[in-house]
C-alpha cells in the first residue's frame, strides 16, 4: 500500500496577497505591471533619451538609463512620465529595458539589452512610428523612433548616442 506523495508548499503570493504586493502604498491602486527577470539598465557607453514635444515644442527630456522601467500614464501617483490627455489610460504603456540572447553570425547566443515598449492593453492604444502596436506585446524600439499615446497629439521620440557620439544628442 503506496503512500500518496506529499504536494510540495507554493509559497508565491496568490489571491488577494498578489494583489497587495502590487498595491501602491497608501493607494487604492494596483500597479498593472511587474518588471521581468531579464530587465537591465543598457551599457553606460550608450545613452538612451526622450524627448517630449507638443508640435514645434519641446516640453521635455528624459535620461532613460536611469532606471530599467518607465511607466506612462495619466496616474501620477505611478507614471514616471504623466500623460496628460484624457485619451490616455491611467496606466497606459511601459518602456522596458530588457536582455535578450541574439544569435550572432558564428550561430553562438549573445546577450543584448534592449529598449521595448509594452502596451499595458489601454483603451486607446499606443502608436509606434505611425503603426498601432498589439496590446500586452513587447515591441523594440530604435534610434529616432516616435511613440504615440492614445489621441493625444504629443510625440515622445527616442534617441540613442553612443558615448563617443555626444554631436548627435545636441543637434
Amino acid at each position: 500500500d503506496a503512500k500518496p506523495e506529499k504536494q510540495k508548499p507554493n509559497y508565491a503570493p496568490t489571491g488577494l496577497l498578489a494583489a497587495a504586493s502590487n498595491r501602491v502604498a497608501n493607494t487604492n491602486i494596483v500597479l498593472k505591471y511587474n518588471e521581468p527577470p531579464n530587465a537591465m539598465r543598457p551599457r553606460p557607453a550608450q545613452q538612451h533619451y526622450l524627448y517630449v514635444f507638443k508640435g514645434d515644442a519641446m516640453l521635455a527630456k528624459h535620461i532613460l538609463n536611469q532606471k530599467t522601467c518607465w511607466l506612462f500614464g495619466r496616474e501620477p501617483a505611478v507614471a514616471d512620465v504623466v500623460t496628460e490627455h484624457e485619451s490616455c489610460s491611467a496606466q497606459h504603456a511601459v518602456m522596458q529595458f530588457r536582455q535578450v540572447l541574439k544569435k550572432d553570425e558564428d550561430g553562438g547566443r549573445k546577450a543584448q539589452v534592449g529598449l521595448y515598449l509594452l502596451d499595458l492593453e489601454s483603451g486607446n492604444g499606443t502608436i509606434l512610428n505611425g503603426e498601432r502596436i498589439e496590446g500586452a506585446r513587447y515591441v523594440r524600439v530604435l534610434d529616432k523612433d516616435v511613440v504615440k499615446f492614445g489621441g493625444s497629439g504629443r510625440e515622445y521620440v527616442v534617441l540613442i548616442v553612443e558615448k563617443g557620439d555626444l554631436n548627435k544628442e545636441q543637434k
